[in-house]
Formats: structure tokens, sequence, C-alpha cells
């Protein structure tokens, strides 16, 4: 990995993106008022869960805390409890927090503090499953046989305690070691069961290695995030609980789901000439999820499929509905209908379909403060979902560019994801190609000629910060600026 030894400004993006801050400052004084005063409004309706040894699993320093697990063998599968913070009973309707989450959608992340979607007060304190505090959630309960079908579902309020909290390396040393927690021993095999079953339901998971950047005070680092087996078993259990949410939405006709259409003919028949020209084998019985499933990212030829696979997975979209169920209803990512329900204190959907579905399940009349918002949640998440993905794109792009910016004109050993295309008339300009730098981790495009899935030594073209702009050259640059650099640069491909 490289650090940066320099410090990295992020204010300029928060003010591109018209961000609120992140400090004390962050939410008006009466929506701040308001969530200190935060009291569970349904107080007297929970039934108490605290004896039931539940855990949670997150990112290092994580304080939102939005789910607790539990999975418990039964003859022939498991039961999985998740408990889900109950933002719902903590945010009155109606009120300013309301009226503030609305307009901000989501939380956002960026290295140097986030811009939550609730006061921290509520979120990292009084709403988040820290151990060994009651708090109030809902309570999922889910049966699922050897094979991970569904048997049975339940969710209702309740008072959870979490037990303990782990890190996702936690969990994965202590799989490997066969010390595991007792609530989450049993989520290794639950989890690989789930995989399995999404795969054999189309589902489509995209391997690809997420960049990160960590540090602060003028020493950063950007590395790819390290993804372990146990990152995969716990987002089996929020997929399959998002699952059953959309499946009691549909039966009660009324909710949001989260959509995602599947990809045409013609992008699968240009994946198909994709994995020909890697020499990856696709069996045309099989279905994209089962190839990707079989792929290795670890090698250029893998990282190269799985990158250009993106194209399958584009159109994701919130479908509201009241009375009649949508036509499009299915996410072609996990192969089925699903919704946000495992998130509400980042993410605002998940508090209003979370009510819905305790209401069907309890055959109570879903609240009207949640019917009254539901056909502008769409565009809410959407528009915050953007301005997420925007956000967390320029901070690594910024990096991208500090990592390199010593080295314009150096030769690096980069993994080739993209062959860059020729011009075919005159007037048409060449498509770049699309390079993997493994240290730093960058992904950039590439001008003149490379071959998608090879090596290749191309030489770094532009590193600007200002513009958060990096290129690379497979052209070699004038001799003095490729002296300038030729013995600055390590071994980059390793």
């Amino acid at each position: 990995m490289w650090m940066t030894s320099r410090d990295l400004d992020f204010a300029p993006i928060r003010t591109e993106f018209e961000l609120p801050p992140s400090g004390d400052d962050a939410f008006p004084s009466d929506v701040r008022a308001e969530a200190v005063a935060a009291r569970d409004l349904f107080a007297g309706e929970r039934t108490d869960f605290s004896d039931l040894a539940l855990v949670t699993i997150d990112p290092p320093g994580s304080m939102d805390l939005d789910q607790a697990v539990r999975i418990e063998a039964r003859s022939g599968g498991w039961v999985v409890y998740y408990a889900i913070a109950d933002v719902g009973a903590l945010v009155p309707p109606g009120g300013a927090m309301e009226a503030e989450s609305l307009r901000r959608g989501q939380t956002i992340y960026l290295p140097d503090g986030s811009v939550p979607l609730h006061p921290r007060e509520l979120s990292e304190a009084a709403g988040s499953l820290l151990p060994g505090e009651a708090r109030a959630a809902v309570l999922w309960r889910v049966e699922i046989d050897e094979e991970a079908r569904v048997l049975s579902t339940d969710v209702q309020r309740a008072t959870v305690r979490s037990r303990e909290r782990f890190t996702y390396a936690e969990v994965q040393a202590a799989a490997d070691e066969g010390t595991l927690a007792e609530p989450i021993a049993e989520l290794p095999a639950a989890g690989r069961a789930l995989r399995a079953a999404g795969v054999r339901a189309g589902a489509v998971n995209l391997r690809i290695p997420a960049q990160d950047i960590e540090g602060g005070a003028g020493h950063w680092e950007l590395r790819i995030e390290q993804r372990t087996e146990a990152d995969e078993w716990n987002a089996q259990i929020s997929l399959l609980v998002g699952r059953c949410a959309a499946a009691i939405m549909l039966d009660g006709k009324c909710g949001v789901l989260r959509t995602l259409p599947p990809a045409d003919e013609e992008t699968l028949t240009n994946l198909r000439r994709t994995a020909a020209a890697l020499q990856l084998e696709w069996p045309q019985e099989q279905s994209l999820g089962e190839f990707l499933d079989s792929v290795d990212v670890n090698n250029s030829r893998g990282l190269a499929m799985m990158r250009a696979s993106t194209a399958a997975l584009r159109g994701a979209d919130y479908a509201a509905f009241d009375g009649q169920n949508p036509k499009e209803r299915d996410h072609a990512g996990i192969g089925g209908p699903y919704a946000h329900v495992t998130a509400p204190l980042r993410r605002l959907v998940d508090r209003f379909a979370t009510e819905i579905c305790l209401a069907l399940t309890a055959g109570t009349e879903v609240p009207g403060w949640v019917r009254g918002a539901m056909e502008t949640l769409p565009e809410v998440m959407n528009s915050s979902s953007r301005t997420a993905s925007s956000v967390d794109r320029a901070c690594v792009d910024l990096a991208e560019a500090v990592a390199l910016e010593e080295f314009v004109g150096a030769p690096l050993a980069v993994y080739v994801l993209r062959s860059s295309t020729e011009p075919k008339t005159p007037e048409a300009k060449e498509r770049p190609g699309e390079v993997f730098l493994a240290q730093p981790p960058v992904f950039a495009p590439c001008t003149g000629p490379v071959s998608e899935g090879m090596t290749a030594t191309v030489f770094v073209a532009v590193a600007d910060r200002d513009t958060r702009r990096v290129e690379f050259s497979a052209e070699e640059p004038s001799e003095n600026t490729a002296d300038e650099h030729a013995e600055s640069v390590p071994d980059a491909a390793s």
C-alpha cells in the first residue's frame, strides 16, 4: 500500500455537493433538541426479548449499529433472529426530525466524517443497538430449511439487549479458529446456504474490490477494502430479511420495493463475448450469476470480467405501491423481490418500509404518515443515492490523483480491464481502455493500445488533484519526463 504524507482536503467536495456540516452544527437546533428528547413511542406495545442473546457485526469504530443477529440450528435448517433499530419509535411523525430526514434521505460517508441522516444523539446513542443497552427494536424471526427456503416469517416490536459487538475481521478470525460466539456459531453454515440459494434463484453477486480511504491529520491511506467471508455471510442475513419484507408487502399490496431490471439480451451477449475474449468458460446453460460465482476475482481476467459485468446491474430504482402491486417488482441482483428494511439509522426508506411490514403482519392499518410519504420516497432515495455515490467517487478520485501526482510520466504495471477501441471514422474519438493499478489501488482510463485481460506497462499521463483526474497512457512519454521518475517508482503490480 502507498501512503500519502500530505493532507487530503475533503472540504471542497462537501462544498461542491452542498453537504450539511458534520460537527455539532450538523442539524438545526430544533432537530437536535427533538433527538435529545426522543422517547419510545411504542414502549407499552413491546415484547421483552432482552434475554435473547444477540450480537452486532459492523466495521471497526461504527457507532450507528442498526442490526443485531442470532442464528439457531433447527432440524433441517435454521431460525434467524434479526433485530433492527426501531427508528420509527423515536422519530415523531410530523416533527422536525422527520422533516429533516426527508430532506437528507440517507447518511453520506466521507473519509473525514459522515453526514448523518439523524442526529448522532439518536443514530449513535439512543437508537443504536450498542452492547449491554436495552433498546427499542423491530425483531424479525425467519425460519429457513437446509436449502435456505423460507418456511415462516414473523416481525414485531421488541426490547432487545445486544451482548457483544464484533468486526467482520473478528468474526472471520473466530470462524477460522472454530471459536465463534454462540449467537453466531451457525452464521457460516446459514450464510453459505443462503448464498447458494441466491445463485440458484439467479442472483448476480459482483465481487469487485472496493477502494477505501483511511487515516487523517495528513496521513491518509488509499487501499482495497479487505472483504471477508464473514461480510458475505452477514450480508446474506440482511438480504434474507429484505426478501421476507418484500413478500409481506406484495401479499398486502402496499409497500416500497427496491427494484433492478434484468440485463437485456444484448448486454448478456456482449458479456459472453467478453468472457470468451478473456478465455473464461461460460457454459450456455449457466446464468450470469452462476457464471460469476465461479470466477476468480483475484486475477486480472476475473477482475476484468467482474468490472464488465457492472453493465448487467444498471437501472436500480424504488417502486412504491398502495392497493395494486407494481409490474416491475424484482431485483435482478437479488434474484427476486426485495425491500430495504435493515438500515433505518442510515437510510430513510427503511423506517417507512418497516412500519408497513409491522402493520400488515399485525393486520392493522398502515399509518397515515407512512402512506402520505410513500409517493415521494423513491425520488428522495434516488436523489440521495446519486449524491452519496458521487461524493464517494469524488473522494476516491482525489485520493488517486494525490497518490500518483509525483509520478506523472512514470511506468507502472497494471491489469487491463477493458481494451481501448480505435476510432472507426476520422471524426470519431478513441474509446480509452480501463486499467487497474494494484498499488496504490487505482481504477482509471488508459489511452493507446491495451488488451483486455492482460497485464501491461503503461505510463501516468495525468494525475491532477484539482480536477480529481487520473489517466494512463500506453504511449511512452518524452525521455525527460520518464527519466525524472525512473528511480522513484516501486513495482506497482505486486
